[in-house]
């Protein structure tokens, strides 16, 4: 009888549960329950219905009861920087904001009043992005002080979910790194900078690694889904989790965690705070055994999902693909990373507007709209590598693309083509096997992250894209 483990994987889109065992050595993965997900605008802002999530994170168990199919345990991942702070009796305060509400507006300033942001930089190795953490809870101590004053807990939202099904609140260390609060050095929330920020440092709980054990179901969580399982953490960075499931060799080290974002690096032991690295907005975010992921945010599918949607999902995405490569040719090009593609009211009208200001040919059908969205990511992975290789003193043959972006054939082989390195895709669902990778290493089925990897490599399909010769 196979023993089962559950990753429940919430992206900024949508979730989904993953159920995973292992079978004559390789992972088999069958998903049971997905649902959508995103921001929903309240009072003039962008917040997350963190009590429909959690209804679905318990809908998706409820599954596996019916299914026959019950988990030994489960974990969960989602995006980074978004939290709930928690008063005294659990109670969640004020709203849970969501990384593109415009609240942060100039409180980048307010923070470097008290640092300035190279020494930030220097103390954290985290990118300047305005949603990061440090700058949403700079917003909250000048707009909502009474809130801040109030809490009693502050929890990433994996931990705060955890925390509902448990009744146990335990932060984990990867997705806390994406605050902008917690040292590289000590791998823990750095207490001075909280202090220096009046921040109230009480409410950070000590950093645990993937593999911990959160604890059991409490009883009225068992009784609703019909059944009892641990909570085990995971790399909750959704990111950590999907760079866990690369299949990859040693010296393998460039990868392109594929989806809203594309988020591009490698890994590294030790993370690289100097100042190229500041002023190229690269950050060192923290992975599994406290591997450092030195990588660059970049707008990544996010751009063709607004354009997709605004024509009312009306194409899919490989014939939006399609359409892109009909028009190759096209000439002009954007900065994927501009903040003008961030949240506009409408994406495709944001892209012309672009290309109007900086005087390129403006782009009219949709297939000329796909074409420079897709060509001008595979030009930012193009440079993105020569600032990590010019960063770091290496050189890397090929680029690792894993994520749901891995199934764009289109894009992928435009990266080829880019870079001039040969591209592995695969596996599309790397985060929820990342996730799942945890689980099975604190099971102790798998031994350690290398038999883990090795386990992706043989159980997944792995596409493989040559750049084209000139």
């Amino acid at each position: 009888m196979s023993t089962y483990y559950l990753a429940v994987d919430i992206g900024a889109s949508s979730g989904r549960h993953m159920l995973g065992h292992l079978e004559d050595g390789k992972m088999v993965l069958e998903e049971i329950y997905r649902f959508e997900n995103g921001m929903v605008r309240k009072d003039g802002h962008l917040v997350w219905d963190t009590q429909r999530l959690f209804q679905e994170i318990v809908n998706g168990m409820k599954r596996c009861k019916e299914l026959h199919k019950i988990p030994k345990s489960i974990s969960i991942d989602t995006w980074g920087v978004d939290y709930v702070l928690l008063d005294e009796e659990g109670k969640v305060l004020g709203e849970t904001y969501g990384y593109r509400d415009s609240r942060t507006a100039s409180m980048d300033q307010e923070v470097y009043e008290t640092i300035d942001e190279t020494a930030l930089y220097q103390r954290t190795g985290i990118q300047k992005q305005m949603f990061n953490t440090i700058y949403q809870l700079m917003a909250l101590k000048k707009q909502e002080p009474e809130i801040l004053e109030a809490a009693d807990a502050f929890l990433m939202l994996p931990d705060y979910f955890q925390y509902l099904l448990t009744g146990k609140k335990m932060s984990e260390y990867t997705d806390a790194t994406s605050t902008q609060l917690v040292s590289p050095i000590s791998v823990q929330w750095d207490l001075e900078l909280l202090q220096m920020l009046d921040y109230p440092d009480y409410i950070f709980s000590p950093l645990q690694m993937p593999g911990t054990e959160v604890g059991m179901l409490k009883p009225e969580m068992e009784q609703e889904v019909g059944f009892s399982c641990q909570v085990v953490l995971c790399a909750s960075h959704d990111t950590a989790s999907a760079v866990m499931a690369l299949p990859k060799e040693e010296g393998e080290g460039l990868y392109i965690s594929s989806g809203t974002w594309s988020l591009m690096g490698i890994e590294t032991a030790e993370a690289f705070c100097d100042e190229n690295s500041r002023k190229g907005n690269f950050t060192n975010e923290g992975g599994y055994d406290y591997h450092f992921r030195y990588l660059k945010n970049i707008m990544g599918l996010w751009m063709i999902q607004s354009v997709r949607h605004e024509l009312d999902d009306k194409y899919s995405f490989a014939e939006l693909c399609e359409m892109a490569e009909a028009c190759k040719e096209f000439p002009s090009r954007v900065d994927v990373n501009d903040e003008v593609f961030m949240a506009p009211e409408n994406m495709t009208e944001a892209i012309r507007e672009y290309c109007r200001h900086t005087k390129q040919q403006v782009p009219e059908t949709t297939g000329e709209i796909a074409t420079v969205i897709y060509q001008s990511l595979a030009k930012s992975y193009q440079q993105t590598i020569e600032e990590i290789e010019a960063n770091t003193g290496q050189h890397f043959d090929c680029i690792h693309i894993i994520g749901g972006g891995s199934n764009a054939a289109y894009l992928n082989q435009l990266t080829a083509d880019a870079t001039g390195r040969r591209v592995y895709a695969g596996p599309s669902e790397a985060t929820a096997i990342g996730n799942l990778m945890a689980q099975m290493i604190k099971d102790q089925v798998l031994s350690d992250l290398t038999e883990a990897r090795r386990c992706v490599k043989r159980s997944f399909e792995i596409a493989v894209y040559e750049p084209l010769k000139n």
